[in-house]
């Protein structure tokens, strides 16, 4: 089977798996495993950030993210289908009474004036005040889209001059990176605290790492205890993800390249695919999902209309070839 349902079903290459087995490591709730501790200082100087904290999913980075920057009964604001709102089970709302109110967006893609128009910095006595605005590069249900810098730093402006604080989910900021050009430190900068992941297009089995202030960081280690995701020997893991960060970050446009083959073959065009993920609009995404798997390619079925298409690490270009040959006899 081709398996393009995400690109968190990518497996250890052995070559990784051999780093694992090296990795040096330590009690990290006592703060004393080695190499978990150069994977959080890697990830934090790469997006130019003074601190990192290694996490077991993005879903915890991106909650204790959010968790230090809204207080409960405190207003987020974010994209109306940002992974933080639509997949991530309510947890603001569950473990930290956050409260949310979303935009509307084209395919994900940001537009300051949509933030501006519902954000309420200051909503006095008997409103929500907003206290945070959550991006999220690139963006998963949009399509992988890349966010338009020019709009990142026009939110930012907005977020500055009312004392909004900023939250990005990054976590494949790395296909962003790639896509665009742009330095992962300028991604990232200006905000407050950042999630990136490591288990999906880099291909770790494992992990993901929140970035931010010292201060915001010797926090988040603290609520991540609470949560349940204080671990010890964490060092095998972040091997993984070190290895992932020197070996699969620029190899991430082979996947971009891919998906625009893969695009084509669902009838969508390549010009509008940013990165890694197809969005594809279907009759019956059922019976298109199943037919597809008795062909040997798995997708998935999001929502009454639309299937997706993720490429990762363990497709090659003739996996996508043979998948795009299928896809096309099937979109007929």
């Amino acid at each position: 089977m081709i398996d393009l349902r995400s690109d968190t079903v990518t497996r250890p290459t052995p070559e990784m798996r051999a780093a694992m087995l090296d990795a040096e490591v330590g009690d990290d709730v006592y703060g004393e495993d080695p190499e978990t501790t150069r994977l959080e200082q890697d990830v934090a100087a790469l997006l130019g950030h003074p601190a990192g904290l290694f996490t077991p999913s993005g879903s915890m980075a991106n909650q204790l993210g959010l968790r230090l920057l809204v207080g409960p009964g405190e207003e987020l604001v974010a994209d109306v289908q940002a992974h933080v709102v639509r997949a991530e089970l309510g947890a603001a709302a569950v473990f930290s009474g956050i409260t949310t109110r979303t935009w509307a967006s084209d395919h994900g893609r940001l537009v300051a004036d949509a933030v501006r128009d519902i954000a309420e910095p200051n909503a006095g006595a008997y409103s929500v005040s907003t206290t945070a605005i959550a991006l999220e590069n690139t963006h998963n249900f949009g399509g992988g889209t890349v966010q338009p810098q020019d709009e990142v730093l026009a939110v930012q402006a907005f977020a500055r001059e009312h004392g909004i604080a900023l939250h990005l989910d990054g976590a494949r900021l790395w296909n962003a990176h790639v896509a665009s050009g742009r330095p992962l430190s300028e991604l990232a900068d200006g905000f407050d605290t950042v999630s990136v992941c490591l288990s999906k297009g880099l291909g770790a089995p494992v992990g993901s790492v929140l970035v931010g202030s010292t201060e915001h960081i010797a926090a988040a280690r603290l609520w991540r205890k609470r949560y349940g995701g204080g671990m010890r020997q964490t060092g095998m893991l972040a091997a993984a993800g070190r290895f992932a960060l020197r070996n699969n970050v620029e190899r991430l446009a082979d996947d971009h390249a891919n998906a625009r083959v893969l695009a084509d073959a669902l009838g969508v065009d390549p010009a509008t695919v940013d990165t890694n993920i197809v969005f594809a609009e279907v009759a019956d995404p059922g019976a298109f999902v199943a037919e597809a798997a008795a062909r040997g390619v798995r997708l998935m079925q999001l929502g009454r209309t639309k299937v997706r298409v993720v490429t990762h690490l363990d497709v090659t270009r003739e996996d996508t070839e043979r998948a795009a040959e299928a896809l096309t006899t099937i979109a007929r």
